[in-house]
């Protein structure tokens, strides 16, 4: 397992205590994207496509702070975008630590070497780096030659300076479980300290609409890289091992998507990090007044293929303090890899998809064109 045991600790303590308490819904991480600016273009990314003066924007430190305070989720994961891009970065990272709260920056690690000392290692702070795959298959998911290489060295670098360093991995209908499960020893030997891997969610804007995975076709590669490795105990996942189970088809979940709720410079996206349908002005109305029953498998077109951790982690660590002699035996004997799949959630009463990003986006605009004292670009690094 390549999650902190002070982490397993601390969020297993304020999941039990959310439980004792009565609550239904609560968030375990939270998704904080302080700009949707990034210096790559990925062919599988749905997040970049906006105008320059969205582009331009940026959550101040007193607002991403006070996300942190309103959420009060025990584990924050900074994205975007490219979230090094963000001057202040450093400011907002230094709070998280100070609350005691687990920071994790997910980088594609072009700026790394350049800001790495305007933050310090802590057992609070872990540093992300998005690799897809080796060398070649990550230049080719990113659309860029070289981005492996400058990870890597930067990967080193962060190892090198203290910090805890994990990679995330997203896969797509062309994963080779074969390549992957090399590129897991590999990275293994470069001594990061865990794995966080996912399949591809379909952006419905996303340049590269080819290469989704469907439900079976995830499981199926999951299974495959999984097969090659000892049911997975070969690595170190920083993922919890029902989530694992889950990618292999072993378990059937339903979303949770409160429980990793997303804060952008729009505002509390609804209904999850994956689907921006709305926003919020507090984390409170977004709890509140979302209609969970309208999305996931099962209610939401666009939600019929997803397995993605952000959707589904939760559901599998609020299934491990149910069922926790099932996670012992996965992480025991590794991931079952053989056999029949459990029965996946029907999606014939699933309404069908609304594309509402346009209208989103506009209405942003105007809101921005009305305010008194608009955000200005040399916020940027």
């Amino acid at each position: 397992m390549g999650i902190p045991l002070r982490q397993v600790v601390s969020v297993g303590s304020y999941v039990v205590k959310q439980h004792l308490m009565g609550k239904k819904r609560y968030p375990l991480v939270l998704m904080l994207e302080p700009l949707f600016r990034c210096n790559l273009a990925c062919a599988g990314c749905g997040k970049i496509d906006y105008p320059d003066e969205i582009l331009n924007k940026r959550i101040s430190v007193e607002d991403a702070l006070g996300a942190v305070d309103e959420c009060g989720a025990p584990v924050v994961v900074m994205a975007g975008g490219e979230p090094l891009i963000h001057k202040d970065l450093p400011k907002i990272v230094d709070g998280i630590v100070a609350r005691r709260k687990f920071a994790i920056v997910c980088t594609n690690a072009l700026l790394l070497e350049k800001k790495i000392d305007q933050y310090k290692p802590s057992p609070y702070f872990t540093w992300s780096i998005h690799l897809d795959g080796d060398k070649e298959s990550h230049d080719k998911s990113v659309c860029k030659a070289g981005v492996y290489d400058k990870a890597v060295e930067a990967l080193k670098l962060a190892k090198s300076k203290g910090f805890r360093v994990t990679i995330n991995c997203t896969f797509f209908n062309d994963a080779d479980p074969e390549r992957v499960a090399n590129f897991f020893d590999d990275v293994m030997a470069m001594g990061v300290d865990g794995i966080t891997m996912s399949p591809g969610y379909a952006y419905e804007r996303a340049p590269d609409q080819k290469h989704f995975l469907n439900r079976e076709k995830t499981k199926e590669i999951f299974r495959g890289i999984f097969r090659r490795g000892q049911g997975g105990k070969r690595w170190a996942f920083n993922q919890s091992t029902m989530f694992l189970d889950f990618l292999a088809g072993n378990q059937a979940y339903h979303c949770t998507p409160w429980g990793n709720p997303t804060r952008t410079v729009f505002g509390w996206q609804k209904p999850c990090y994956l689907l921006g349908e709305g926003y919020a002005k507090t984390f409170k109305e977004l709890m509140e007044d979302t209609n969970w029953d309208n999305y996931g498998v099962g209610n939401y077109e666009k939600c019929a293929d997803c397995m993605v951790h952000s959707g589904f982690e939760a559901s599998s660590v609020k299934d491990t303090i149910r069922r926790p002699w099932v996670a012992a035996k996965a992480q025991l004997f590794g991931i079952r890899t053989e056999g029949p799949m459990a029965p996946d959630i029907p999606l014939a009463n699933q309404r069908p998809a609304e594309y509402v990003f346009s209208r989103n986006v506009q209405q942003k605009l105007s809101e921005m064109k009305t305010q008194p004292r608009p955000e200005k670009a040399a916020n940027a690094a």
